[in-house]
């Protein structure tokens, strides 16, 4: 099983690795964009790169990060990864067997394995990344079926715990997906916005840590109800639903 993790906007700064090379990452076929990725971030100037990138002057030292993007030093990319999601993964405590079964489906890099080491930076999903000649297209755009076919290569089946954005940059038919819908007072279902990454974390965290082989979405529905999470599933469908009584401060976390 291959559980494909989304990003994050916060990342960790430092690390302890040699600089970046491309040589070293995982699903090499997407070395050639990733390369041209960098080296449009690495142009960007200064003024430009903060309404390019969405970031505040304030943030300034995100910016100045793409251009260290090939000196700086590296830490696993579920190390440089922060935030809800990964909090709830507890990164530091999963077992060796745990982060060989855990990827990243990212912007710049398309697809990384747990323990590829990258450097810090800031590009995301939707953003408009210019090109020397003036074309600004889209990540999506830059990555055509790239992922997709990076994806196509994998023999294990796939959890794509990925938000929309980066599932469009490289989409994969075959895999589960997990919505997670809090349950209103009058039994309606709402999908869970605020607290969403919290859950996808937590449910990562079970399905890397299984042991046994999962195969199929109706196996992840199983793992996940054996941990107490109430999961819908439809039959013939591959997208699961995780219903949610309570803010994440429950039991479960």
């Amino acid at each position: 099983m291959l559980i494909i993790l989304p990003p994050s906007e916060t990342k960790a700064a430092g690390g302890d690795g040699s600089p970046l090379d491309f040589a070293t990452l995982s699903f090499p076929m997407l070395n050639p964009t990733r390369e041209n990725i960098a080296s449009d971030l690495i142009r960007l100037h200064l003024s430009e790169a903060l309404g390019v990138l969405g970031v505040s002057r304030k943030q300034q030292r995100l910016v100045e990060y793409n251009k260290m993007l090939l000196s700086s030093p590296t830490l696993p990319a579920l190390l440089r990864f922060t935030g809800v999601l990964y909090d709830a993964l507890s990164t530091p405590s999963l077992s060796p067997a745990a982060w060989r079964r855990l990827a990243v489906g990212d912007a710049l890099f398309g697809l990384l394995m747990a323990s590829d080491r990258i450097p810090m930076y800031r590009l995301s999903g939707n953003t408009k990344l210019p090109r020397p000649n003036g074309e600004t297209p889209t990540m999506k755009s830059r990555w055509g079926q790239e992922i997709s076919a990076a994806l196509a290569t994998v023999d294990e089946f796939i959890v794509d715990l990925r938000s929309g954005v980066y599932q469009q940059l490289g989409k994969v038919s075959r895999a589960a997906t997990l919505r997670v819908e809090k349950r209103q007072p009058d039994g309606k279902l709402k999908v869970v916005s605020h607290f969403n990454k919290h859950y996808k974390g937590v449910a990562a965290r079970m399905l890397a840590e299984h042991d046994g082989d999962i195969t199929s979405a109706r196996d992840v529905a199983d793992v996940l109800r054996n941990a107490g999470m109430e999961i819908q599933l439809d039959a013939g469908s591959s997208e699961l639903r995780l219903i949610v009584e309570s803010p994440a401060t429950s039991p479960m976390t």
